[in-house]
This record gives C-alpha cells, structure tokens and sequence, in this order.
C-alpha cells in the first residue's frame, strides 16, 4: 500500500472516529489486531457491541467504498470479531457490524476536497464457518 493510500486511510478512520462519537458511540479499541483480521474500530452503540469498517475513497472510480468489503473481508472482520468477544468475554454481548463509507471529492489531487460520510448499520451477519 502505498504511503499516499496509508495517509488517506488515516484521515479516513480519524473522521469516522469524530463521526461514530457524535452519533453517540463509545469507542473502546482502534486498529484491533490479529493475527487472523484487524477491525478499525471497536465501539459501543446503545448497548450493542459494534465493529466497524472504515473504507476510504478518494475519488469515485473505484466504485463506493462499501463495495470493497467483500466477502472474504467479511470472514476477516468476523474472525477478528470473535476473537476480541472471547478474549474480553463478552459472549452474551448483542454485537454488530456497521461500514462507514468515506469518500473524499477531490477530483484525485492531494488535497481532498468535500467529504460525504455515510455509515450503513448491520451491514453484514458474522461468517460462521470462518
């Protein structure tokens, strides 16, 4: 990944950060990681346990950014997932997984331009089989 990408996914996270706690999620973990996953943010939301993906876009022609978290992604955040419910024990915990989708509308330069923030709730069901 280059460093251009790293420093937008940053930016990217650092915003979905702000974002979630004006919402009124607790955050309780950033950039959780294992050897088998990594979830970018680990919160709290009215009582529910929520891990959340925080994709990032520059410009649009790579498509939306929920696009990105296929399949094989979702089997990586819900190994993640699990592992961070067992090892804080909170199986009994209801849990989700949201996307928030960032999108920068910079036309490509470096320095992005309007941001559009879009969090879509429950976004996919844990993987079992994982």
């Amino acid at each position: 990944m280059t460093e251009q990408r790293q420093t937008l996914g940053r930016k990217g996270e650092e915003l979905a950060l702000f974002h979630l706690q004006g919402l009124g999620y607790k955050i309780l973990a950033k950039n959780y990681r294992v050897r088998v996953g990594e979830v970018d943010i680990i919160a709290e939301d009215a009582g529910t346990l929520v891990f959340v993906e925080v994709k990032t876009r520059n410009i649009n022609k790579f498509g939306e950014p929920f696009e990105s978290v296929t399949h094989h992604k979702q089997r990586q955040l819900s190994k993640a997932a699990l592992d961070y419910i067992s090892k804080h024990e909170l199986q009994e915990k209801p849990a989700r997984f949201d996307v928030v989708g960032i999108m920068f509308d910079g036309g490509g330069h470096s320095e992005p331009g309007e941001v559009k923030i879009e969090l879509l709730k429950n976004a996919f069901d844990l993987c079992y089989g994982v």
